[in-house]
Parts: structure tokens; C-alpha cells; sequence
């Protein structure tokens, strides 16, 4: 029984109990063994119990698909039993497995509440089986699922590969062409040899993609997935610290929700024909964010594959149209902002600036007229659902849209006149702005910032306007509140909880001369320089994932249903007590390293 105590007591939903209902429910416990192939969980039956693995493994089957893996310490039918459905999938042993059998707790507990289950939405179209099993998958490392290399050589005929990776079962093989690997896939012979564009006799080069897409094997299932989501692709190869080939991972591999919509979302995008067809692929992305925000995946990960899906409709809907001015130069389009970090919330408008090469002073000037075509582009954007920046970032205003030079000589004189209006402001938002087109050409709106001549003046400034921002302290629950109009008793929580972070590690990314990257990744860059302490680095990041977690499951909420959001104000009487404590200490602790970096900001600069 001891043995039992250790075990369910040391992980969720039970290591909340007291001592006397853990007792309580170890007593209710059996243990049941399971042949590998034996059925555990019936799809279509109502449940009585739900299970956790002691040892062994168990398969969960959607149709004739795995599409999890369970093993020990992992929870099952909880979901199901919890909410009195019946269950939408199979379970059965993948080996021999022992589980411990519990019947429905909260009819055995003296204080059920103390149970930590998921949160349960019986009305999502895809339930969740396991709890957190998004972010379980999440820091999984992706050579779990690879798959084994077949080989062949670019001189390889289309019809002796087909039968290679037919009688191996996989869907794609590498290619050695030369000093470089390329990968086929059955969607090749599907689009080319299916349709007679590339004849079976024609070498396999024909259909590869060269070089192919790579991941290192030491990353995680996330970061595969999303590498696969921002080059929008189904296969990566996985390669080892000296860049061998080790092993192919495919999309369907990883299997979760959280992959299959994204990268759906992702191929409708590349395959829109048209504007409407882009709007159409677009509108599921709030469903998307939803069924992330179910599966426990986290928040942060969501915020990065949400950035990547923008970034390829914008791509999109630049193909689409037709742009005759801007066609006629080179040109950037550059995010700004929260999508610029890949960070951005459900509610988040979209950003964006223009910049150009510069054209011979005595020909015509096409700024006028590049600045009515990228309002026609922003235009498609906003059939396509998004919402643009009501305080005028967009590429057709003048502030955001110049030639290079004019990119230059502004960002020149806000460094050496910070005092000049919105000199501040606009320095902080070309430092979050990230090229989606012409990475070299976008890149002149912050070199500028990010170079060595700033001054003590401009940064100090800069600090000031970073620091004006303070985490809500003092009034009623030790929150300040609104004591009027429609927010009343509401918290807003990105001035108060995300912006003091986010300022500050813009500022420490100015500082640093280095701008890219979230605000965690600025964060930790800013700790190795000497900026801010490890702690104190650690003490930001934690406070912005939790506030920027809180956030976004607070717009999820009104996405679920069927809503658009409006604001980012919570109250804080509607949030458990623990995470208003945890909030509270999360504004004390920013506000303390905010203090902190205010008196020693001089000395902690690099050299």
C-alpha cells in the first residue's frame, strides 16, 4: 500500500491530497495486468474508473492509428469518466503492462476539490485523453518518432524508388546528390509522376526537393513541429551533431491535435488560389488556437506557431495580388510588435512596416504609390480576419513605410533626440520588428537602434519610458483595479503584467546591441552580458510566461465561444485564490528586479 502512497502522491491530480484521502483512495485501488495486444478501453462505452500506467506501455488508437503512447505514471479515462461521455478512442496494451484501476474519486474523497485535474470541455470536437498531454509530447525529444532512412542516389530511376520505399512501408526516401541530401516523398510522385510531369523512367532528382529541410536530433517534438510549421513542410530529416542523416520525421508521426490543425491550416494557406480561399483557410485559425489551448500545450508554443501561420498568410496574400509599384523595386515587408517576437495573443493586431531600396535621386518617386498598393495588401489581410494596428503601425502609413535611407536618418535622429515626440516610441517598436520578406533589405529599420553609437542618454531615456510601466500593486486584493465605467473591479493584465516585462527586454536588446529573438530568449541573452542577474533573468521569464499564459487562455475562452475578444481586463474574484497569488507575487518580483536594474543600469552595460 506505501508503495501505492509514494506513487499516486507524488504526481497530479493527487499530489494535492491530505495524507487521510490518498489513504483513502490507495484503499479503492486494484491492479490489473494487460497481455501486450489486450483491450483496456473500449471506444463508444461509458466508463466506471479511470487508470493510471505503473509499468509497461499502452497504445491509444484513433481507428486503426496510434496517436499516443502511454506509459508510466500517465492517467487515462478521466476525462471520459469526469465528463459522462463515452470515450472517443481505443486503449490497448502496446506490452505487457500493470495499471492501477480507480474508481471515481469523488465519491471517495472527503475533499475532492483537492484534485487537479485538467480543465474538461466535453464539447470540443477533439477531447483530451491524457492530462497535459500537449505539453507532455511537447518536451518529448523527437527521435522517439523517427522513422528509418531509405536511401538512394540522385542517378536512381523514379520507378525502382517508388518500389524501395513501398516495400520498406515509409513515405519518402533521401537522396545523395553529390555533396547533397535531398528527400522524395509520395506527395512528389502523387503531383509529378501521378500526373505525368515527370516520367517513371527520368532519374529520382527530377522529384527531390534539394537539399532537404533538417533538425537536429537533440530537439524536441515542438521544436520539429514547429520548424515543419514555418517552412511549411511534412518531413524533416533528423540529423546527428556531425550533420549524418540518423532518421526522417513525418507530421503525422507527432500525431496530436496540435500538429495536425496547425499544419492543415498551413498547407490550405499554401494552396489558396485566390483572396477568398485564403479567408476561408484563415478563419479556422481561431479554432486552432483553441484546440492548442486544450491540449495543454504551452502557451508560449502556441504564441509561436500562431506567428508562423500569420507569417504565411501575409506571404500569401503578397503572392496573390498584383503590385506593380512595388514589384518594380526591392522592398521588405517587416512585422512589428508581438507578432515581430512570435508572441502574439488571439487578440493581437497585426503590425507591420515597409521598407525599400533607395532609387536614384532624379527619377520619379514611387512612395505615393507603393504606400496605395500596400494599402490594398492590408486590405486582403483584413478580409482575411485580421485586425490592423489601430495606432497606425501599417506599411501604407508614412512612419512606416520609407526608402532605406529614410529608414537610416530616422532612426539616427530619434537615438540623438530621444526627447523629440515619440522619438522613444518608435525607437521601441522598429526594435521589435522582424523582416518577413528581404531579410537584409527589413533589417535596415533597426541596425541603426541595435549599432554602438547609442548613447548613455538615449538608453537611459529609453530605460525610463521601459520602467513606466509597473505591475498593478496595492488597492483591493492587493490589486489595482478600475473603479468605474465597464471595467470596473478588472485588471488589465498586458499593461501591467506583459509590458513590463516585454519593455525591459527590449530595452536590455538595444542595450546588447542584439534586438532578435522572444522576450524570454532577450531575457537570457541579457543575463550572459551581464544586464541582469541569472535570478533575476529567471524571476521575468517565469513572470511572463505565467501572465502571457493567463492571457491567452483568457482569449481562448471568448474564442470557444464563438466570440471575439475585446479586451485583455480579468477580473481578479473570478481567478482561484492560488493563481492570485501566484499573480501577486509574479507583480511583486517584476517590480522588485525592475528596482533593481533602475539603480545599477550604468554599470551593468557592456563595455
Amino acid at each position: 500500500m506505501q508503495e501505492f502512497v509514494d506513487f499516486l502522491g507524488g504526481q497530479a491530480p493527487f499530489d494535492a491530497l491530505d495524507a487521510d484521502d490518498l489513504a483513502r483512495l490507495v484503499a479503492r485501488v486494484d491492479v490489473e495486468y494487460f497481455a501486450a495486444g489486450a483491450t483496456v478501453v473500449t471506444e463508444g462505452v461509458l466508463l466506471e474508473h479511470l487508470w493510471v500506467v505503473r509499468t509497461g506501455a499502452l497504445e491509444v488508437l484513433d481507428g486503426d492509428r496510434i496517436v499516443d503512447l502511454l506509459g508510466p505514471g500517465d492517467m487515462f479515462g478521466h476525462l471520459w469518466l469526469l465528463s459522462g461521455l463515452p470515450p472517443t478512442v481505443r486503449v490497448r496494451a502496446h506490452e505487457e503492462s500493470l495499471c492501477l484501476r480507480i474508481p471515481d474519486p469523488r465519491g471517495i474523497l472527503a475533499r475532492p476539490g483537492r484534485l487537479r485535474f485538467a480543465a474538461v470541455h466535453p464539447g470540443s470536437a477533439r477531447s483530451r485523453l491524457i492530462q497535459d498531454a500537449g505539453l507532455h509530447r511537447a518536451v518529448q525529444p523527437l527521435t522517439r518518432l523517427m522513422r528509418p532512412v531509405v536511401w538512394c542516389d540522385g542517378t536512381d530511376l523514379v520507378r525502382d524508388v517508388a518500389e524501395r520505399i513501398g516495400a520498406a512501408g515509409l513515405s519518402c526516401a533521401l537522396v545523395r546528390a553529390g555533396e547533397h541530401i535531398g528527400v522524395v516523398t509520395d506527395l512528389d510522385f502523387r503531383r509529378k509522376v501521378a500526373t505525368g510531369q515527370v516520367g517513371v523512367d527520368a532519374p529520382i532528382t527530377a522529384l527531390a526537393t534539394m537539399p532537404a529541410l533538417t533538425v537536429q536530433d537533440d530537439a524536441t517534438q515542438a521544436q520539429g513541429l514547429l520548424r515543419m510549421i514555418e517552412r511549411g513542410v511534412h518531413h524533416l530529416v533528423v540529423v546527428d551533431q556531425a550533420g549524418r542523416p540518423v532518421g526522417v520525421l513525418r507530421a503525422v508521426d507527432l500525431a496530436g491535435a496540435e500538429v495536425r490543425d496547425p499544419l492543415l491550416i498551413r498547407s490550405a494557406i499554401d494552396e489558396a488560389r485566390d483572396v477568398d480561399e485564403l479567408a476561408g483557410a484563415c478563419r479556422l485559425l481561431p479554432r486552432m488556437l483553441v484546440e492548442l489551448c486544450d491540449d495543454a500545450v504551452p502557451a508560449t508554443h502556441i504564441g509561436a506557431i500562431h506567428a508562423a501561420v500569420v507569417d504565411a498568410a501575409i506571404r500569401r496574400t503578397l503572392h496573390l495580388q498584383q503590385h506593380p509599384a512595388l514589384d518594380g523595386v526591392r522592398h521588405s515587408w517587416v512585422l512589428l510588435g508581438s507578432l515581430a517576437r512570435r508572441e502574439p495573443l488571439p487578440l493581437s493586431d497585426v503590425d507591420t512596416a515597409l521598407a525599400w531600396a533607395d532609387l536614384p535621386a532624379d527619377g520619379p518617386d514611387p512612395a505615393g504609390q507603393i504606400r496605395v498598393e500596400a494599402r490594398e495588401v492590408l486590405r486582403g489581410l483584413q478580409r482575411c480576419g485580421f485586425t490592423l494596428c489601430a495606432n497606425g503601425a501599417n506599411a501604407h502609413n508614412p512612419l512606416f513605410s520609407r526608402a532605406r535611407s529614410g529608414w537610416i536618418a530616422a532612426a539616427r535622429d530619434w537615438q540623438h533626440h530621444p526627447t523629440q515626440d515619440n522619438a522613444l516610441l518608435l525607437s521601441a517598436m522598429v526594435a521589435d520588428s522582424r523582416p518577413l520578406t528581404d531579410p537584409e533589405l527589413g533589417g535596415a529599420l533597426s541596425q541603426t537602434i541595435r549599432s554602438h553609437t547609442r548613447t548613455s542618454q538615449f538608453l537611459r531615456a529609453l530605460l525610463d519610458e521601459a520602467l513606466g510601466w509597473r505591475p498593478p500593486a496595492g488597492f483591493i486584493r492587493d490589486f489595482v483595479v478600475h473603479h468605474g465605467g465597464e471595467h470596473r473591479g478588472q485588471l488589465d493584465l498586458k499593461p501591467g503584467g506583459l509590458t513590463p516585462v516585454v519593455a525591459l527586454a527590449r530595452w536590455i536588446a538595444i542595450a546588447a546591441g542584439d534586438a532578435s529573438g522572444t522576450t524570454i530568449e532577450r531575457l537570457h541573452r541579457g543575463a550572459a552580458l551581464g544586464l541582469l542577474t541569472t535570478d533575476e533573468a529567471d524571476t521575468l521569464a517565469g513572470g511572463f510566461e505565467s501572465v502571457y499564459g493567463l492571457l491567452l487562455r483568457h482569449e481562448v475562452r471568448t474564442l470557444r465561444a464563438q466570440g471575439t475578444p475585446t479586451s485583455t481586463f480579468i477580473a481578479p474574484k473570478e481567478l482561484d485564490s492560488l493563481t492570485r497569488r501566484h499573480l501577486r507575487e509574479t507583480f511583486r518580483a517584476i517590480a522588485l528586479v525592475q528596482s533593481r536594474v533602475d539603480r545599477a543600469w550604468l554599470t551593468r552595460l557592456p563595455g
